[in-house]
């Protein structure tokens, strides 16, 4: 894997992450470890960045849809797929959120580790940009996706979405409500410069 520069570790797994792709920090590693899909479900993992939340599902369920808009973070997510002997039921897609999916395809858990910090716009042009950048308020990615998502949710299953303090959680909270889907705090820590990151679930 000629383009892997770094190695990060979760538990028993393994990822070769590039340049060109978000590298799991303390976002990723909160939601991995209060990841919680049963066997047999159906996911999908968006911006999935080198796979560590769609690779951990799919140790675990029968099938993860995984899609990023990054093509190298595509080629990576696969790499890591075979690395750690799941790429049998990880299956990856290149596409702008749910821009790739029918319609009518639904999933038992839909995964995202949101671009949620504000910043300006320009940072987007880069693709390890789009993996964090989140436009003036943080919410350019997060408005789009809680639009998007409950129509792609079955009835009963999960939407779990992280994000920060700085990109304002009351307002998920009330957009989500809109679509018909109560939400809870699973989890959440405190970073430096007064922000807390949450994983948010949305359910039915």
């Amino acid at each position: 894997m000629p383009y892997a520069i770094k190695q990060v570790f979760f538990g028993d797994c393994k990822f070769n992450v590039s340049e060109d792709v978000y590298e799991p920090a303390e976002d990723s590693f909160l939601f991995a470890e209060n990841l919680t899909v049963e066997d047999g479900n159906y996911v999908l993992d968006m911006g999935t960045g080198c796979g560590i939340l769609g690779i951990v599902a799919a140790a675990v369920t029968a099938k993860v849809i995984a899609i990023d808009i990054n093509p190298h973070a595509v080629r990576c997510a696969q790499e890591n797929a075979r690395l750690n002997g799941v790429s049998d039921k990880l299956f990856l897609v290149q596409g702008d959120l749910f821009t790739p999916l029918k319609t009518e395809r639904q999933f038992d858990s839909i995964l995202f580790n949101a671009p949620y910090l504000p910043t300006d716009c320009d940072e987007t042009c880069s693709w390890i940009g789009r993996a964090w950048a989140g436009g003036a308020t943080g919410r350019q990615i997060i408005d789009r996706f809680i639009c998007e998502s409950p129509k792609h949710l079955k009835q009963g299953g999960q939407i779990l979405l992280m994000q920060s303090t700085l990109s304002d959680i009351e307002k998920t909270t009330l957009r989500f409500k809109k679509h018909g889907l109560r939400t809870t705090i699973v989890a959440k820590r405190d970073l430096p410069f007064f922000e807390t990151i949450l994983l948010i679930r949305a359910e039915h």
